[in-house]
């Protein structure tokens, strides 16, 4: 049994699911996200626990059976709680700020970029360098902030770049003279 797809999902106060077949819909506080489950996994609801289920022992099953059970736990925890991720600019002259639905970052290039927020994301710029990206979905919010900091990844010589908050960035020691 595949340990993470054996574990039932408990669906915390507030939070409903609905089963329909193979599409898996979870509505909470914080909003609605669906599913459509792998066409050989079986969910099932049972008050307040869903259970996915595989239908044989073979590696492919083995494999979509604990995947299928986290994509769903990721829905659950996003309705109720959110994700948040959270970036912070090092660099002298680097700054960001929000415009309508358009984040514009200045990271030492002749002109800002801008990113267009995708719909269902919250993104908030505190004192300039720290930027915060909400939502219920925990892919997208992983992909804009990576889209975010892909724009001036932290450099190992003078640390300077875009960084998540808690990211270590292993510094490097440059040439030396004799």
């Amino acid at each position: 049994m595949s340990r993470i797809g054996k574990k039932p999902i408990t669906l915390p106060q507030g939070v409903t699911a609905i089963v329909e077949g193979q599409r898996v819909e979870v509505n909470g506080p914080k909003g609605t996200l669906s599913f459509n489950v792998h066409p050989e996994m079986i969910v099932k609801l049972e008050d307040t626990t869903l259970t996915v289920e595989r239908p044989s022992e073979s590696k492919q099953h083995k494999t979509l059976h604990g995947t299928n059970r986290a994509l769903i736990q990721n829905m659950v925890v996003g309705v109720s709680e959110g994700y948040v991720k959270k970036l912070k600019m090092i660099g002298v002259g680097y700054r960001a700020q929000v415009q309508n639905q358009t984040i514009v970052v200045n990271a030492g290039y002749s002109q800002p970029v801008e990113l267009d927020i995708p719909q269902g994301l919250e993104v908030a710029v505190n004192k300039n360098t720290e930027i915060s990206v909400s939502g219920i979905d925990k892919h997208l919010v992983g992909e804009f902030s990576a889209k975010v900091r892909a724009i001036r990844k932290p450099e190992p010589y003078l640390g300077k770049g875009i960084r998540y908050v808690d990211e270590y960035v292993r510094r490097k020691e440059g040439k030396t003279a004799k």
